[in-house]
């Protein structure tokens, strides 16, 4: 039997469940999840493996019109991951109704690869009645896709079907990464994004945007893990609001990520959570280096 290995961008404007989708069809957790949009900030691999098949799934940001430096990089990144693909997923979201947006989308990512090209159509679990039907039609209307796929990420509704049309597209190849593997994520970085996650589910308003994670140090001791990790915002308001009074709001977070870590870690963690301003960091592209962007 010949075994099969591909590399498949998703792509999709802000918050059509692309992270979803791709921790979905990988069948475990490799990207955060969030309801704000641009949660995701760095291209991701989940990587889905069996005896005949090796898939690679690279989790992109949305793809957006930036107003800062970090959103413009954003964007370099979901280039950088359709370039070379094997196929190419669209991830448009039939709750908020497919429109100009994802027409920008295809006709910047996803027109001119040479690969395949699908469409999930998500969210269709929050879609009534028949409003199905229209989200599937605007959908094929975007352009030329090989595939149109009605999924709903969040309960798993024709994940299974998408996935099998994907394998049956990668063409014949060696797995590129060990079978088990499920990213090619540093633990540092995994760590700090599940901090991350944590601190945008219990914060609003403009503050979820301004926040970045970074893993300081990370000592393994027999069956205890110990993390330090620093919370980074971009104004001073913003810092009394991560703490929380009493430092409440960061002790939430840090038992939240705790709770993520352990099972990742398969040991007991202490985690030390400090807050820094790094001022109008997303604007700053000296911020933006040591950050990682």
């Amino acid at each position: 039997m010949t075994h099969r290995f591909g590399i498949v961008a998703v792509v999709g404007r802000p918050n059509t469940g692309k992270s979803t989708l791709v921790n979905a069809l990988v069948g475990t957790k490799v990207a955060i999840v969030s309801d704000k949009p641009q949660t995701t900030r760095r291209d991701i691999r989940g990587i889905l493996s069996s005896d005949a098949y090796q898939v690679v799934f690279t989790d992109t940001p949305g793809f957006h019109k930036p107003k800062t430096l970090l959103g413009a990089r954003l964007n370099e990144l979901v280039g950088e991951a359709t370039s070379g693909v094997d196929a190419v997923i669209q991830v448009v979201d039939a709750k908020a109704g497919v429109g100009r947006g994802d027409a920008y989308v295809y006709e910047r990512q996803v027109r001119d690869v040479p690969g395949a090209r699908f469409c999930a159509v998500n969210k269709l679990d929050l879609v009534r009645g028949r409003g199905e039907v229209p989200q599937l039609q605007a959908a094929a209307d975007l352009g030329d896709f090989d595939e149109i796929v009605p999924v709903s990420a969040k309960t798993g509704r024709g994940v299974d079907l998408l996935r099998d049309l994907i394998v049956a597209r990668m063409p014949p190849g060696p797995p590129l990464y060990p079978t088990g593997e499920v990213t090619d994520q540093p633990l540092d970085v995994r760590l700090a994004e599940i901090v991350r996650e944590q601190a945008l589910a219990v914060t609003r308003e403009e503050v979820p945007h301004s926040i970045a994670v970074v893993v300081e140090e990370l000592e393994r001791q027999d069956e205890l893990t110990r993390v330090a990790a620093t919370i980074v915002v971009e104004r001073d308001s913003q810092k009394p609001i991560l703490i929380g009074k009493g430092g409440e709001v960061l002790k939430s977070i840090g038992t939240r990520a705790r709770e993520e870590m352990e099972p990742l870690l398969g040991t007991r963690v202490y985690l030390d959570l400090r807050v820094k301003v790094l001022k109008e960091w997303q604007r700053d592209p000296k911020a933006l280096r040591r950050l990682g962007f």
